[in-house]
């Protein structure tokens, strides 16, 4: 595997690098953020508690005392005691690619499917007798490839809050890699994908892939990253390890189901050990690999940054002349495909992209007007006192309370499985991730304005003002962040909408023209390499090609809105008005839904 990741990989540092330092040294765009962003990195909120664990060879429910922590790992311990001494945990999990179910019927049915059971079996071996006997308040985290975690809590409230909270931990182990924007950290994504799409399965889920600690460096890990235990795999591995284990997974369950002992669900269970075994020595594998790699990945970083510095305006100029060259090879084959492939579908595949993104924004919104209330609420009453105090804390808490923004994020999955089935024809698999990122978008947005409101209130406010004074100053506040939230949201959605049409559109494009056959594997190009090293292939002009012609098709598109839109359940979301893609967040005509029924622009 390492053969063949390696060398995407590199190609995809050196595209990386470049990309950075030409917006970097480039014509600088108008800043299009108007809220401060939080200097406070995403984390979950720590959440401890008793639960009781399924374990044991011969599975037996146990108590246990549980502690997730901020980076989105969860440990369990004998007693509490354990824990506040500073003692090791029985067992610890990283949530990256869990799947959490709250009902033991779905589970049940989940280790059905897994190993189908025959009457011979039944006859021969006893089912997994403790897994049939009702249990209440379940939380089953599920994994492709790794151990299955069985819990129950001790109340419903108790599996809620668990449930919140563990949810907000395998969302915050898929994004992170996503989220930041350091070159090693997307050359590292890019190159996942490139090697996904050579192998033959573009358009998958990168909710798997768990964060970029490693990958982006040192000096933009988060904090919450550094503290793993000294026998945690780094995020790297769980990607690499993910990606073999995919492959290897048919073969695996194929060839070691047959002599695996017990049946039906107990057998199940057993091929979930199994590959959480076999998933170990990837990991280990894998990290020899990495380790070896290292070195030369930091000496290319350090070359092709000289490199380019040196001779960007050449690149640059050898790029647009390799691109012309392109577009007028492959333009009319494109337009063929978008005419009779995406434009049927461009529509209804906005429609359904905005409602719930549209939604969570406004959810968003309320939340943040809540919040602001509460807060002049109380200073009106009592400038300087504790319950003030506590309240301020409280609202910069807000977006990383999972009980807060359920709301929000309820909103983020609202018609997910319509536009799941509109997205298959193109080969789209990555609903999970999408779902996630709208999350994260909504609990981003919300972190920048709570940051921005209290920075703007601790400019206003002084101790020379009465309380009718400071109310005044802070309603003020509360209006100019609306304004601010109302611009970043707008673009927010332009940018969200348009970069996942990218997503789901771009690997079926490539795949119809043909480029994952004909362009395996270009070490070296001649025409377009640039100064003998990777930063230009004709691979990666190609790609760029491409996805600049379909963000042509997606920004000056023009449809009519139904009256009643057919995505959303509420048939509330859309006026009957064109609606259209100008390229630009000045551009783009935002449509929201009002309280009263009625419609602005």
């Amino acid at each position: 595997m390492l053969r063949t990741f390696l060398p995407c990989y590199r190609r995809q540092l050196a595209a990386a690098v470049l990309r950075h330092i030409s917006q970097e040294l480039g014509p600088q765009e108008p800043a299009g953020c108007q809220l401060s962003h939080t200097k406070k990195l995403p984390r979950v909120r720590e959440h401890q508690g008793p639960l009781t664990l399924l374990q044991g060879r011969q599975p037996q429910w146990q108590p246990t005392f549980c502690v997730l922590r901020g980076d989105g790992r969860l440990e369990w311990f004998s007693h509490k005691e354990e824990y506040e001494s500073g003692a090791r945990p029985l067992g610890s999990a990283a949530l990256t690619g869990y799947t959490l179910l709250t009902s033991q019927r779905e589970y049940l049915c989940l280790l059905d499917d897994l190993c189908p059971s025959s009457s011979g079996d039944l006859a021969q071996e006893e089912p997994l007798r403790v897994l049939e006997e009702p249990v209440s308040f379940v939380l089953f985290l599920v994994h492709p490839f790794r151990a299955h975690l069985c819990f129950c809590a001790c109340s419903r409230e108790a599996q809620r809050a668990w449930r919140l909270s563990l949810q907000g931990a395998i969302r915050l182990r898929a994004t992170v890699l996503q989220r930041s924007r350091a070159p090693a950290a997307c050359a590292f994504l890019d190159a996942v994908r490139l090697y996904r799409r050579r192998r033959g399965y573009a358009g998958g889920d990168d909710a798997t892939l768990g964060s970029d600690a490693e990958v982006s460096g040192v000096p933009q890990t988060p904090s919450v990253f550094r503290r793993l235990p000294p026998n945690s795999p780094t995020p790297p591995l769980q990607v690499l390890s993910a990606e073999l284990m995919r492959e290897l997974l048919p073969a695996l369950r194929a060839q070691t189901l047959r002599g695996l002992r017990g049946a039906g669900r107990a057998r199940a269970r057993a091929c979930a050990e199994f590959l959480d075994a076999v998933h170990a020595a990837v990991l280990a594998w894998v990290s020899s690999g990495l380790r070896a790699f290292q070195p030369e990945k930091d000496a290319l970083l350090a070359a092709l940054e000289r490199m380019v510095r040196t001779d960007l305006e050449h690149i640059l100029q050898q790029r647009a002349l390799g691109a012309r060259r392109i577009e007028a090879e492959i333009q009319d084959s494109v337009e063929v495909c978008l005419c009779g492939k995406v434009d049927p579908q461009l529509p209804q595949l906005t429609l359904a992209l905005l409602s719930p993104a549209e939604s969570t924004l406004q959810a968003v919104r309320t939340l943040l007007i809540r919040g602001m209330d509460r807060l002049c609420h109380y200073l009106h009453k009592n400038p300087s006192g504790t319950r003030l105090r506590r309240e301020v804390y409280e609202f910069g808490e807000i977006p990383w309370d999972p009980e807060l923004m359920q709301a929000c994020y309820r909103e983020a999955e609202r018609n997910h499985n319509h536009l799941a089935e509109l997205a298959k024809p193109f080969g789209f698999l990555g609903m999970r991730s999408l779902v996630f990122g709208a999350q994260d978008l909504a609990q981003q947005l919300m972190a920048a304005a709570v940051t921005t409101f209290l920075q703007l209130a601790d400019q206003c406010l002084t101790s020379a003002l009465d309380c009718r004074q400071a109310a005044e100053q802070l309603e003020k506040v509360r209006g100019l962040v609306l304004k601010k939230f109302t611009s970043d949201s707008e673009a927010t959605l332009w940018r969200f909408t348009r970069d996942w049409l990218l997503g789901i559109f771009w690997p079926f494009v490539w795949s119809q023209l043909g480029m994952r056959h004909n362009l395996e594997p270009l070490e070296v190009d001649g025409d377009i390499l640039a100064m003998g090293c990777q930063v230009l292939t004709t691979e990666g002009v190609y790609r760029d090609v491409i996805q600049g012609l379909l963000l042509q098709r997606i920004d000056k598109g023009e449809f009519q809105l139904p009256l009643i839109c057919d995505v959303c359940i509420e048939q509330q979301c859309w006026v009957g008005l064109p609606f259209s893609w100008l390229g630009g967040v000045q551009g783009f005509i935002f449509y929201s839904r009002v309280e009263e029924g009625s419609w602005c622009q």
